[in-house]
């Protein structure tokens, strides 16, 4: 069993929410959501209850990978506001006790930075070692198609890296002045008032400077082959930087490795604050698969002394509740299962509305990577245009007559409303925000598991088969949570209803 938090820093107590901008809420009329889009809506999240929000990349780009390919790192792109729409965000959200995070790259850059236009100018350009150049490329694949991770420059004759698409070139973190510069990028946006950042695929920054070839039958993802432990040294140079600043800023790193020991290593008192595991986006439905990702996280987390970051749905997965069938029971209890764990959980826009995939014609893909379902625009209310001043750049989800955020919050009965009790739930119970976790047994279906703190002790019970199940408990107990909400209050007679879940608190 875990060790409980006596004093949890606002991170490891709190709730992020992730809003993917393109598609939260559009104000100017384009059909892009934008960051006054963002600020009109603030009022949701503070319903919601969540302690802060997290913006997928807002930075200057071309857009080739909407915004994972950035121009320039200290202004935001014209699509999105300015500098000034900027900081009315952040001084909106503080006013709500909000807290603001942006997604900063930096593995990789634009093929239209000014970095990599100076370094592919000449062999002999002082930037040339910004990135990462050769006569002859290793062997290495691109993590979105199968195609070669190297493309060949006509100017100089050279090869350059890229991880991702060819306009995303990835920078050279070997090269002092690069991580120089790079927090720089970090002091900019920290002296206006940003709380901390979501750090995409920083476990690449780190590279063997031989760039050997893969081997010929490996194992896992192909971009997880590259991670080499120099990440772990610029990772302690980026947390001396976060430290500098007062408020307790923070940052979570997207750890995109399938070994859960490797994902905790990153994250400590030295390194990242968190580091996503994703273990519970590829678990089926399935309460063994549950209890089995549950356990291998709690084992990695504390083995490596750092705090679990949990999510469900992220831009880059599909959403949990399309993962699951459809059924928003299924949603329902995974919501209350990631609000009860260990760990800081991670919510993502719109899976409090109990949102699924949705369905894009063949002519309207626009992502390289195959993600445009999960990033379709947020319904805002049953009328034609959702609360939208443009028509969205994406068809919406399914079912935006009911699935958007009016209809759901006047619910009581809704997803929304469930995710609401549990934030408001989770933020002042300090056994469910800091206590430790011990799995229990269960009958067959059922995941069990008590959360054990200052507070006292919480049971957590979801069953995962359609069918009611008994699960018998020593001692008297009072159901405080359900997923169906006239359980609450109730004393707990041993009974679980089909795919449904309860948190228990004694009732002596």
């Amino acid at each position: 069993m875990t060790t409980p938090l006596n004093d949890p820093a606002w991170w490891q107590r709190g709730v992020i929410y992730q809003i993917y901008p393109r598609s939260f809420a559009d104000e100017s009329g384009d059909g892009i959501g934008d960051l006054e889009g963002i600020v009109r809506h603030l009022d949701h999240l503070a319903w919601l209850g969540v302690d802060a929000l997290w913006t997928s990349p807002i930075f200057t780009s071309p857009m080739a990978d909407f915004g994972y390919d950035v121009s320039n790192y200290t202004d935001i792109d014209p699509v999105f506001g300015t500098l000034e729409t900027f900081d009315a965000l952040i001084a909106a959200a503080h006013k709500r006790d909000i807290r603001v995070l942006l997604d900063w790259v930096p593995n990789h850059t634009s093929d239209r930075h000014p970095w990599f236009m100076a370094s592919r100018g000449s062999r002999d350009n002082p930037y040339r070692d910004w990135y990462l150049w050769r006569d002859r490329p290793n062997n290495w694949r691109q993590a979105f198609r199968d195609a070669p991770a190297w493309t060949l420059d006509p100017r100089t004759g050279q090869y350059y890296l890229h991880h991702f698409l060819p306009q995303q070139p990835d920078l050279n973190w070997n090269n002092p002045a690069v991580r120089t510069a790079m927090h720089d990028v970090l002091r900019f946006w920290l002296d206006r008032g940003v709380d901390g950042f979501r750090a995409d695929v920083v476990h690449l920054i780190g590279k063997d400077p031989a760039l050997p070839d893969d081997p010929d039958d490996p194992v896992g993802s192909r971009v997880a082959w590259h991670y080499h432990p120099l990440t772990h040294e610029w990772l302690r140079e980026i947390r001396a930087v976060l430290d500098s600043y007062p408020g307790d800023r923070m940052m979570v790193g997207e750890v995109n490795l399938s070994d859960n020991a490797q994902v905790a290593s990153h994250a400590g008192p030295e390194q990242l604050h968190l580091a996503f595991d994703f273990t519970l986006t590829y678990a089926p439905w399935d309460a063994r698969a549950f209890r089995e990702s549950i356990a291998a996280v709690e084992d990695a987390t504390s083995a490596a002394g750092s705090w679990p970051a949990l999510v469900l749905s992220n831009h880059d997965v599909p959403r949990h509740r399309t993962r699951y069938g459809g059924d928003e029971r299924r949603a329902m209890v995974a919501a209350l299962i990631l609000l009860t764990l260990r760990g800081t959980p991670f919510l993502y826009a719109g899976e409090e509305l109990g949102l699924e995939d949705a369905k894009i014609p063949a002519d309207r893909h626009v992502d390289p990577g195959g993600r445009d379902p999960q990033r379709a625009p947020i319904p805002w209310t049953s009328d034609p245009d959702h609360g939208w001043a443009g028509k969205p750049w994406l068809p919406w989800p399914p079912e935006p007559d009911t699935r958007n955020a009016v209809s759901q919050r006047r619910d009581t009965a809704s997803i929304a409303a469930l995710y609401r009790r549990l934030l408001r739930a989770r933020h002042d119970d300090a056994t469910l925000h800091g206590g430790s976790l011990e799995l229990l047994d269960a009958p067959a279906g059922v995941l069990a598991y008590d959360r054990v703190g200052p507070a006292g002790r919480r049971r957590v019970l979801a069953n995962f088969e359609d069918s009611p199940v008994e699960v018998v408990s020593e001692g008297s107990w009072r159901v405080s949570l359900a997923t169906s909400r006239q359980r609450e209050g109730e004393a707990f007679d041993g009974m679980l209803g089909g795919t449904a879940a309860v948190v228990l608190t004694p009732a002596d």
